[in-house]
């Protein structure tokens, strides 16, 4: 059985979504001026992660992960992955070198995050029809 299973990865997803809440609410200064983005998009980018988290924690624990939440987590992760390369394209003439790294891995690792949900939750049908 592989590691990267619906269940882990909703953890690992919500446990990054968790640490993006505390830094970008609780040093959204700091954090703004490494990336060289305003403080108001760091500060809704991290209240973004603090429902996205409980919800990610919510279908992990659950005995028979809920299809249709699954899939909701990985469509909301594609919205993020558009909306971070969105802030590229308005703010990279603004961003720090390292705050066009971040945005653009962070990106990357939330678009495997969204694959890797979508398939767990195309798995659930097939255990359930089987």
């Amino acid at each position: 059985m592989s590691y990267f299973n619906l269940k882990n990865t909703l953890i690992i997803d919500a446990i990054t979504c968790g640490a993006l809440f505390l830094l970008c609410v609780f040093a959204t200064a700091t954090v703004a001026a490494l990336l060289g983005l305003p403080s108001g998009v760091v500060t809704v980018a991290g209240w973004i992660g603090l429902p996205s988290a409980a919800l990610m924690l919510f279908v992990a624990s659950q005995k028979a992960p809920s299809k249709g939440l699954a899939n909701l987590i990985a469509i909301g992760n594609l919205g993020w992955v558009a909306a971070s390369f969105a802030v590229l394209a308005i703010f990279a003439g603004q961003m720090s070198w390292l705050g066009i790294a971040v945005v653009a891995v962070q990106a990357l690792v939330v678009l495997d995050l969204a694959v890797l949900e979508a398939k767990g939750a195309a798995a659930l049908t097939r255990a359930v029809a089987a």
